[in-house]
């Protein structure tokens, strides 16, 4: 399987969260656009930085071009976190992990939302967004979990239906259409959480340092 993460330009991740992503296999690391200040920071070189380097300061960029892979697309109908992504599935990559994709600007936390439903059928993405692990998922699913978690599911269609079993509160074909009702903070009552998603996609976030101490993260 090959595993990358991609870096954007919204709140930095921690260092410990990319040196642990790394010792798991995540040692391919794109930066998109200005998301390279943040890895510049970190002391670390990245693989690819991909985007149309409209935001990037241009002097650090020029420093990491003997170092790194740059890839200028001037195309404005992708966003930079897209760009990197269709360059990730283009060289075959299995998995990605988005960091620094949440942040001040609301608009730009939606869209990034939005871009891991977009490209689930193409990549496995997951989001880390400061204690928070979110990731895609559809039809039939089972989790590791510790009893106790929290786990909270979303879902953006009426016709999206889901079975549960393995938590405190279970749905039965239940629709959880965004906006209308929500299974926000279920509890995990076993250690492993199965989940059966009829018509489409929906959202699992779960709090990434309990999956990470416990090794849940996958």
């Amino acid at each position: 399987m090959k595993k990358c993460l991609i870096i954007g330009n919204g709140n930095p991740p921690a260092k410990k969260i990319v040196q642990y992503l790394i010792k798991r296999g995540y040692d391919t690391i794109f930066c998109a656009d200005a998301g390279l200040r943040h890895v510049d920071k970190l002391k670390i070189i990245p693989h690819f930085i991909v985007g149309d380097f409209d935001s990037v300061d241009k002097n650090l960029l020029d420093s990491y071009r003997d170092k790194s892979t740059v890839i200028q697309i001037k195309r404005q109908n992708d966003t930079d976190i897209e760009k990197c992504l269709k360059v990730a599935v283009k060289q075959k990559y299995d998995e990605a992990v988005l960091l620094g994709v949440t942040g001040d600007r609301l608009d730009h936390s939606f869209c990034n939302l939005g871009i891991s439903l977009k490209f689930h059928s193409k990549i496995n993405l997951q989001i880390i967004s400061e204690t928070s692990l979110l990731s895609v998922h559809e039809k039939k699913v089972k989790l590791k979990t510790r009893q106790g978690e929290y786990i909270s599911l979303y879902a953006f269609d009426q016709r999206t239906k889901i079975t549960s079993h393995g938590l405190k509160y279970p749905l039965k074909e239940t629709a959880l259409p965004f906006g209308v009702r929500e299974s926000t903070s279920n509890v995990a009552v076993t250690d492993e959480v199965s989940l059966h998603i009829k018509n489409g996609k929906i959202f699992v976030i779960r709090d990434f340092e309990t999956a990470r101490k416990h090794d849940l993260f996958s």
